[in-house]
C-alpha cells in the first residue's frame, strides 16, 4: 500500500525480539515501549495494541524468540509479519541508518511496516511448530555426528578419547532413531500429512526423511504456483541485467534448509528419476556447468514434487506439462 493511501488512524508497529526483552515503536504516534518477553510483557502488548487500528505489526524471524509474541497476536487477529532480518538491514542502509541497536531496530522495523507492507505472517499450527522443532533438533543431531565422526579419525586421540567418541555416537545413532520414530508417528497419525508424505515418498530420489523434512520445513509445498514455490526455496534464478548488459542469473534467499535438503535426493534423481535424468542430460549437452544443472534439477524436482502434492496423486513416470 502506499503511504499516501494510508489512513490518519493505521498503526504500524515495530518489534525487536532478543531472548529476554521486546523493543517496540509504535507508529505514526512515535510511543516506545520495553518490555520482557514472556507471559507478562506479552500481555502488555496485547492490552497496548488491541485498542489501536493496527496495520501491521513487524518483526524479524530470529529462530524461535519471536513465536511466542507472534502466535499471541495472530490469535487476536492483529496482522503480523516475521521477515528475513537482511531485508530491515539493507531497508536501514537504504534509508540513511547505518547504526543498529534494538530501539534502532523497533524504529526500522515500524518504518519498514509503514513503508513496504510486507506480506502477512499466516499463523502456524501448534502441530506445524512441533515438527519444525523436531527436523530442527534432528538436524543438530546430524552435525555433531558429523563432528564426532571427523573426530574419531584425530590419530592423535587417546584412548579415553576414541572410548568417549564411540559412546557419543552410539547415543546419537539413538536420540536420531528416536527422532525419526517419533516424526513418522506425528505424520503418519495424521490424515492431511500422511498422504502428503505418501505422495512424496513415492518420487524416485526422495527418501521418507526427505518427505519429512520438506513437510516440516515447507508447509507451503502444494499451495502455490511453480514460480513462487521456486523463489520461496531460493531456486528461481534471478535477473541482474542493466542496459545492454546482460548479467549471469543467479539463485539467492530463499529457505536455506529446505535447499540443503533437497541437494542430496537431487543427486540421487538425476540417477534414478528419469524426469529428472533426462533433464540433466538436456541441460549437460547444452554445455551448462555442474553446479548450473544441479540448481536446475532442484528446482525441476521442487516444481514436480509441487504438482504432485497440490494434486494429490503419487508419482508417475510421464506427467503433466505443468510439470
Amino acid at each position: 500500500m502506499a503511504k499516501g493511501c494510508e489512513d490518519d488512524r493505521d498503526v504500524f508497529v515495530g518489534v525487536d525480539v532478543s531472548k529476554s526483552q521486546l523493543d517496540v515503536m509504535i507508529l505514526p504516534a512515535r510511543q516506545r515501549l520495553t518490555l520482557a518477553n514472556d507471559a507478562g510483557g506479552i500481555e502488555t502488548l496485547l492490552r497496548t495494541l488491541l485498542p489501536l487500528r493496527v496495520k501491521l505489526v513487524v518483526m524479524e524471524a530470529t529462530g524461535r524468540y519471536q513465536r511466542a509474541v507472534a502466535g499471541v497476536l495472530l490469535c487476536r487477529e492483529i496482522p503480523v509479519s516475521v521477515v528475513n532480518p537482511r531485508q530491515v538491514r539493507d531497508f536501514a542502509r537504504a534509508s540513511g541508518q547505518l547504526a543498529k541497536n534494538d530501539r534502532i531496530d523497533s524504529v526500522m522495523l515500524a518504518e519498514f511496516a509503514q513503508r513496504l507492507s510486507p506480506r502477512r505472517t499466516q499463523q502456524t499450527s501448534e502441530r506445524q511448530a512441533l515438527l519444525s522443532d523436531l527436523i530442527t533438533r534432528r538436524r543438530q543431531l546430524i552435525t555433531m555426528r558429523t563432528m564426532e565422526l571427523n573426530r574419531r579419525h584425530d590419530p592423535l586421540s587417546s584412548k579415553l578419547a576414541a572410548r568417549q567418541i564411540a559412546k557419543h555416537l552410539r547415543l546419537l545413532d539413538q536420540q536420531l532413531e528416536d527422532l525419526d520414530r517419533e516424526l513418522a508417528k506425528r505424520i503418519e497419525n495424521d490424515d492431511d500429512l500422511g498422504g502428503k508424505a505418501q505422495v512424496l515418498d513415492s518420487v524416485p530420489g526422495i527418501s521418507t526423511t526427505t518427505a519429512h523434512t520438506l513437510i516440516a520445513e515447507l508447509p507451503e509445498l502444494g499451495q502455490l504456483n511453480r514460480c513462487e514455490i521456486a523463489k520461496l526455496v531460493g531456486v528461481a534464478p534471478l535477473d541482474d541485467d542493466s542496459g545492454k548488459c546482460k548479467g549471469r542469473r543467479r539463485i539467492q534467499g530463499g529457505r536455506r534448509t529446505v535447499r540443503t535438503a533437497l541437494y542430496m535426493p537431487t543427486l540421487s534423481a538425476m540417477r534414478c528419476n528419469s524426469l529428472i535424468q533426462s533433464f540433466a542430460r538436456h541441460l549437460a549437452s547444452r554445455g551448462k556447468c555442474f553446479k548450473q544443472i544441479m540448481v536446475a534439477c532442484m528446482r525441476k524436482l521442487l516444481i514436480v514434487l509441487n504438482t504432485l502434492v497440490k494434486e494429490n496423486r503419487p508419482w508417475q513416470e510421464r506427467l503433466p506439462a505443468a510439470a
